[in-house]
């Protein structure tokens, strides 16, 4: 049996779920509500304040969607009662970055600044401090979501190997490599 679906969620006070007949999943808490399709051979039960996920047999295809199902439930139940947050560093000669709202406005180097609409359930701040990058911080219940809106971040300018100018994730270690050589 997958380890990881086999291991009940346990459910934590002020989070209520609800599995309705067509494998809806919906997850309400203190940071909102999320919802998520499981597929129809995964069941799901609430099992004295623990959710249980259960496969009907030992194919490949089951075991995968085991694990998948559980997981994805429980980044649910974390992202509802914590929250995500992602943070990301602008490297370079300025690079600024601004936000009213949900909008975030970027200077990357190019010749016009870049406007990135988020959606209404990510919230982002920037800071930019002298001596230090400037940061974008985005905050969401949903993982998935968080994640998709920091690749596409940083897609508007991946760092690059030689100075490391680019949107880079806090903490991210970036491959290096050596410049030209002298001429001798």
């Amino acid at each position: 049996m997958s380890r990881i679906g086999k291991a009940p969620i346990a459910i934590p006070s002020g989070v209520t779920i609800t599995v309705s007949d067509k494998n809806l999943v919906t997850v309400k808490g203190p940071k909102g509500e999320l919802t998520q399709h499981v597929d129809s051979d995964i069941t799901v039960k609430q099992e004295d304040g623990q959710i249980v996920v259960t496969r009907p047999t030992e194919q490949k295809r089951h075991k995968s969607l085991h694990g998948l199902y559980r997981a994805l439930i429980n980044n649910m139940v974390v992202g509802v009662t914590e929250g995500y947050k992602t943070t990301q560093e602008l490297v370079g000669v300025g690079y600024r970055a601004t936000s009213t709202g949900n909008t975030l406005e970027l200077a990357l180097g190019f010749s016009h600044p870049i406007v990135f609409i988020l959606p209404k359930e990510v919230k982002v701040t920037t800071t930019a401090e002298k001596g230090k990058n400037p940061t974008v911080t985005l905050e969401s219940a949903d993982k998935q979501l968080i994640g998709q809106i920091a690749a596409k971040i940083r897609n508007f300018r991946k760092p690059e190997p030689y100075k490391g100018k680019g949107v880079k994730f806090a903490g991210e270690v970036l491959r290096r490599k050596a410049g030209k050589s002298a001429k001798k």
